[in-house]
């Protein structure tokens, strides 16, 4: 089945920079989280292609050559680690004249971690320790799976070569050594420990340092804490994969933080001073007179510092003016007056939107009957 165009599952542009990138992500990510879609396969699946998706739009070399080859580019990835197209060429037409080369140790796989953290922690930083199941290098072997005291020694079919010369017509084509399997090499007295595969499965438990900062689709690279490879080849990279959890009371956008303050309608008219939420504790906030609902107030410095510039994001506080519930009769009252003092419920002196609101009513009617 063929794979969508990873700028089409984003919802970007081909000319899309890595701000609309991220910010498309975490729309997506958020709407297709399997935490949020609980047995949906299907938000699953799409959870997957947004992942895939956006793993390799922010990476600039993976960007590159998605752009010039699509999905070929990486088919050759999953073949053969970093192939290109001399590894191919060498592997195909090396067999046939002869020019064949020995096989390589694998390097380790990479691992992927997800991490979830709160607001505060990703945006103060934290060190969390995490445990993670691996195929580590033996220590008794160091890798080489001999016996200790012992070390492996050249293959005696491919006398060291990794490969072998079959006759077929008149060809002679070299494949794969069956006795080493390519690695020209073997172990006469294998490592008890590992049985002479250079590696044992285990737990380890890793220290990892998060810098304050870090947002949702961000990622931690540990060189060299992945699989171990195989006879003492190069560690694959464990990838800490960051999720920010919802939080109840801001909404973070790159680095600037939203907040919702609710105030009653005499606040609203009067003016006052509020207490307001910041990540770092309390502030007040003045509200002046005459204050509309929807209005924002910036507070500068207020929000997360980015873990790339160092710059400091802002906390936008939006004002939502609260109508009373659970009015007594006395309340009742006094607001009766007060709508009577305004003129009536069609009363606009002091509600300047409210007549705008009616003119234009007015007008659209005149209009119709015109």
């Amino acid at each position: 089945m063929a794979k969508s165009d990873y700028y089409q599952i984003l919802g970007v542009s081909k000319n899309a920079d890595e701000r609309e990138i991220k910010k498309a992500y975490k729309r997506l990510a958020m709407k297709f989280h399997p935490d949020r879609n609980p047995g949906n396969a299907e938000a699953e699946v799409k959870f997957k292609e947004i992942k895939e998706a956006y793993e390799v739009l922010t990476d600039g070399q993976k960007r590159a050559a998605y752009d010039q080859y699509g999905h070929m580019a990486f088919e050759q990835d999953s073949m053969g680690g970093n192939a290109d197209f001399s590894d191919i060429f060498g592997e195909v037409f090396g067999d046939i004249f002869g020019g064949g080369r020995r096989q390589r140790a694998n390097r380790g796989s990479d691992f992927r971690y997800n991490m979830e953290l709160t607001l505060e922690e990703a945006v103060r930083g934290v060190t969390r320790e995490i445990r993670i199941p691996v195929l580590d290098e033996c220590q008794a072997c160091h890798g080489n799976g001999a016996k200790p005291g012992t070390s492996s020694i050249k293959c005696p079919t491919c006398q060291g070569q990794g490969q072998v010369q079959i006759r077929q017509g008149f060809f002679a084509v070299q494949q794969v050594c069956p006795t080493c399997h390519g690695q020209g090499k073997v172990v006469k007295e294998p490592c008890i420990k590992c049985n002479g595969h250079g590696r044992i499965k285990k737990s380890k438990t890793l220290s990892v340092k998060i810098p304050s900062g870090i947002d949702t689709g961000d990622r931690i690279r540990l060189s060299g804490e992945g699989e171990a490879g195989e006879y003492g080849a190069q560690a694959g990279d464990l990838y800490v994969q960051v999720q920010v959890r919802k939080h109840p009371i801001f909404e973070r956008e790159e680095n600037n933080l939203y907040c919702e303050v609710p105030i009653n309608f005499a606040m609203a008219a009067l003016g006052g001073e509020i207490e307001v939420p910041t990540i770092d504790g309390r502030l007040k906030l003045k509200v002046p007179p005459e204050t509309q609902t929807g209005r924002v107030f910036r507070m500068r410095g207020k929000g997360v510092k980015s873990v790339r510039s160092g710059s400091q994001g802002d906390l936008l506080c939006r004002v939502v003016v609260e109508t009373p519930v659970k009015l007594n009769e006395w309340q009742k009252q006094l607001l009766r007056e007060l709508e009577e003092s305004f003129g009536g419920p069609s009363g606009n002196q002091n509600s300047p939107r409210l007549k705008s609101f009616l003119d234009g009513v007015k007008k659209f009617f005149d209009d119709l009957t015109s």
